[in-house]
């Protein structure tokens, strides 16, 4: 597909209802855009009908569709390298399946990058709920007091996390729900690390770009609505990746001594979480930080 300028990456997997809305709301927000955009999607082998869903509609030529499927679930950072590798655009938009582009959102997000790409290398759109309502679009990197007020101080409730800026912002770091930059930029730091299957992936790749410091932004003007989770099983996956991602991000860029400090307060969340499950005779409380702590003990 040539003089493409912008490529919006989607990776699916087993959420085809929702997949498809999201499309739906790309394909409204850039409707009589000027841009010369492709979408290229991915899926993870799903078992849902999505696959077939996006064969159908990458057939219409109008729709800038470019599928590709893959036969097995190879997680969502290699998903994502696959795309990029394929796709043609000279800037790309990492875009969560599981979200819905409000008003012309791209556009405003991708002129923004265009006009400050001198100093904005990544930058990311203000994540709202369903309802319309605030979510933590940035945050902080997972220095250990951050860690710390995430575990036992509801840190995105008090903004020591994670937040949601109303103004332009430079931020640590940015939710992969929807992330802009350029296809060189991604590629020339390898990408996500393909050993994450999920959770983290993001935070480590920023990381790796503010180390050669390049800043990562947010703009508030442009708003999507991020439904959160689609692809996750239940509650309790989420919360094991997380304590999973932790103990990769410390054991990959930070001392030993971080990385015994980071096990022990995973320790004890798991432990009290845990204990407070037997008191009440929670099952989830008590299954999920069971398994979390059992997954600490491995790590070497």
């Amino acid at each position: 597909m040539a003089n493409v300028e912008l490529s919006i990456i989607i990776i699916s997997f087993n959420t085809k209802e929702v997949t498809k809305k999201c499309l739906e709301s790309v394909w409204r927000s850039l409707q009589g855009s000027k841009i010369r955009y492709e979408i290229v999607v991915v899926d993870n082998n799903s078992s849902d009908g999505s696959p077939e869903m996006l064969a159908r509609l990458s057939q219409n030529k109008k729709l800038n569709l470019v599928f590709i499927a893959n036969k097995e679930n190879v997680g969502f950072g290699r998903a994502n390298n696959q795309a990029v590798k394929k796709a043609y655009g000279e800037h790309i938009l990492l875009l969560n399946s599981d979200t819905v582009v409000l008003n012309r959102s791209i556009e405003k997000l991708y002129s923004f990058y265009r006009e400050n790409q001198k100093r904005v290398k990544f930058v990311g759109a203000k994540l709202l709920n369903y309802d319309l309502t605030p979510q933590p679009s940035a945050a902080f990197f997972f220095s250990l007091p951050v860690i710390f007020a995430a575990l036992f101080l509801k840190g995105d409730y008090w903004g020591l996390t994670r937040f949601s800026p109303d103004k332009v912002k430079k931020v640590d770091w940015i939710s992969g729900a929807c992330i802009m930059t350029s296809k060189k930029l991604y590629l020339s730091l390898g990408g996500f690390d393909e050993t994450i299957f999920m959770y983290m992936e993001e935070v480590d790749l920023l990381y790796r770009a503010a180390k050669k410091n390049w800043a990562t932004y947010i703009y508030p003007k442009a708003q999507i609505i991020h439904l959160g989770s689609s692809s996750s099983n239940g509650k309790t996956f989420p919360i094991l990746q997380v304590f999973k991602g932790f103990l990769f991000f410390y054991g990959k860029h930070c001392s030993k001594i971080s990385l015994l400090i980071l096990k022990l307060l995973l320790k004890i969340k798991a432990f009290t979480a845990y204990f407070i499950g037997l008191v009440t005779q929670n099952q989830y409380l008590k299954k999920t930080y069971g398994e979390a702590y059992k997954m600490v003990q491995l790590v070497g």
